[in-house]
């Protein structure tokens, strides 16, 4: 129960900041992708039912006050999240190299679904624009957010987890 109440205000933390703060802080109209942070995190520290769930209401947020269809990137971020979530076995805490891996190619995967699904299938081909004007710069900045934003987590849910080994 704890577990899902910090996945849910840090989730709708991150939604915030994502779409209010950082909106002032956009690099030519790029700002960091925090859902992805929260989303690979829950994934590789809990387990990839974790970062499935998350993911689906990471994007349903973002399909529901910025996408163009309902669903797209729901899917993306659960597809993400489970991704994430079979490093589970490969992560321990005093990590900072698998983690910052996995934030980098979770968002330049999502970055390039989201082309092929909205953007190709519209029929616009200007691919090598989009990938040096938005996937990469966003990427970037994501990883450049998550060396603030991925301590915060690792420290409260690390601190869940100890809560939850001493009860009986």
């Amino acid at each position: 129960m704890k577990k899902a109440l910090l996945g849910a205000a840090f989730l709708l933390l991150f939604f915030l900041l994502q779409s209010t703060v950082f909106k002032y802080f956009a690099i030519n109209n790029i700002g960091p992708n925090l859902l992805i942070i929260i989303t690979c995190t829950f994934g590789f520290m809990y387990s990839d039912r974790e970062g499935l769930i998350i993911g689906f209401f990471a994007g349903l947020l973002c399909d529901i006050f910025f996408g163009p269809i309902l669903g797209i990137n729901a899917l993306i971020y659960m597809f993400i999240g489970f991704v994430n979530g079979k490093f589970n076995r490969l992560y321990y805490s005093e990590d900072f190299i698998l983690p910052g891996s996995l934030f980098l190619s979770s968002n330049i995967c999502y970055g390039l679904v989201y082309y092929i699904l909205i953007f190709i299938l519209r029929g616009r081909f200007q691919f090598t624009y989009y990938l040096m004007n938005i996937i990469l710069p966003e990427s970037i900045y994501t990883l450049v957010c998550s060396i603030v934003f991925y301590p915060l987590l690792l420290v409260c849910i690390n601190a869940l987890k100890r809560s939850e080994q001493r009860r009986p």
